[in-house]
């Protein structure tokens, strides 16, 4: 009791002191309507060519975070980008929902330490359960405990993936009900291990299926892009790796530092995936990858999944995305190109997840025949996926 009280009140003068986090308390949908920006609000009009061929193809997003802002997914919002009216009204047969779990404050992509944690006021704010204040990996489990529940609330609008059985299933069912969503967990940033690699299965078994090793930190897994010593896989990262392999959880690089992503590529035996990211070659910064990365993700039988945010195409709009697009097609081939919107993670973007169709016609726009633009738009996705999910 002593301890629980001690708690409680570093607790009240961590929010006494530190104002933005009254903010975060009463103002926790103002925070996220902040974060997550539409640039431009729907309706969406695209061609007739566009919009047919969009109805047509499935469509299938590599990342998104909207579990981070509390938000009933079952019902239509009118903040952020993602829910699951919305990822129907988008044609999204399938939507990777990733987990967020620490945000240092005053986030870039350059240089970040891990001494600082904005989620930790967006959960208290957002009453999340106490055992999630202190606790990364139990941040984790409520997200997806959450997501569960929609599912199970859903009336079978809406289905959690976990096996191949589960998406063939799935997309059996799509042939006769075009309405329905699959989603899919994943987890940014293996800090939800809280240095232990063993629990890798305490997260499969509470159905994650993907996970990055960092996020804008370093961590005791690996180093980060925009960390402060960008280093490679730490011993522990390597048996992270190991466990992931063996239970068929996916490796997602985003994030990575170079020399983290060289040492996962010398030693992973499956394909791994960018889940959101851009492309050096159309914005040169330090969150995008450069040809060499390319190429090498492509030579495991990976999949890049370009970013909507203008961090990673240089623009703020679809045209700017299919050019990213274009280029990771015409470099490395059209099997290894994907969607990783990011939507719902602290960015902006130029639609929400009902104007997929913009996308669409970019790419046609950009000079990708049907075929290739349902391939990007998800049926690489969906192969990659029947592939490497367990069975």
């Amino acid at each position: 009791m002593r301890r629980a009280v001690k708690i409680g009140l570093w607790v009240v003068a961590l929010l006494a002191v530190a104002g933005l986090g009254i903010f975060f308390f009463v103002l926790p949908a103002q925070v996220e309507a902040a974060l997550n920006g539409v640039l431009q609000p729907p309706p969406y009009a695209a061609s007739r060519a566009a919009a047919d061929l969009h109805r047509s193809i499935q469509v299938a997003d590599l990342h998104a975070d909207p579990l981070l802002w509390g938000r009933d997914l079952l019902e239509r919002g009118t903040r952020g980008h993602v829910d699951i009216p919305r990822l129907d009204e988008g044609n999204v047969a399938l939507q990777v929902f990733s987990v967020v779990s620490k945000s240092p404050s005053n986030l870039n992509i350059e240089r970040n330490d891990d001494q600082s944690d904005d989620i930790t006021l967006l959960a208290i704010g957002q009453r999340w359960p106490f055992r999630t204040w202190f606790s990364l990996k139990e941040r984790a489990l409520y997200q997806s405990q959450r997501l569960h529940r929609m599912a199970a609330a859903s009336e079978n609008k809406f289905m959690l993936i976990k096996t191949k059985r589960d998406l063939a299933r799935f997309m059996q069912r799509r042939k006769a009900e075009p309405g329905i969503v699959a989603g899919l967990l994943a987890i940014e940033g293996a800090q939800v291990l809280e240095g232990d690699p063993a629990n890798v299965d305490v997260l499969f078994d509470a159905g994650f299926r993907m996970m990055s090793v960092a996020h804008f930190f370093d961590n005791e897994m690996g180093g980060s892009a925009h960390g402060i010593e960008k280093g490679g896989l730490t011993e522990s990262g390597r048996e992270m790796i190991r466990r992931m392999e063996a239970r068929r959880m996916i490796v997602d690089l985003s994030h990575g530092s170079a020399t983290q992503l060289n040492d996962v590529l010398a030693m992973v035996t499956r394909p791994v995936v960018v889940s959101h990211t851009g492309v050096k070659g159309t914005c040169d910064n330090n969150r995008n990858l450069d040809d060499d990365q390319l190429r090498a993700i492509a030579a495991k039988g990976g999949l890049i999944g370009i970013g909507f945010w203008e961090t990673a195409v240089c623009g703020t709009d679809a045209t700017a995305i299919a050019r990213a697009q274009r280029y990771v097609a015409d470099l490395i081939g059209i099997d290894h190109l994907a969607l990783g919107s990011d939507f719902d993670g602290s960015v902006a973007t130029p639609f929400d997840a009902t104007g997929l169709v913009l996308v669409t016609e970019a790419l046609l726009g950009a000079g990708f025949s049907n075929g290739n633009v349902g391939k990007a738009m998800g049926g690489n996705q969906i192969r990659f996926l029947m592939e490497n999910l367990p069975d």
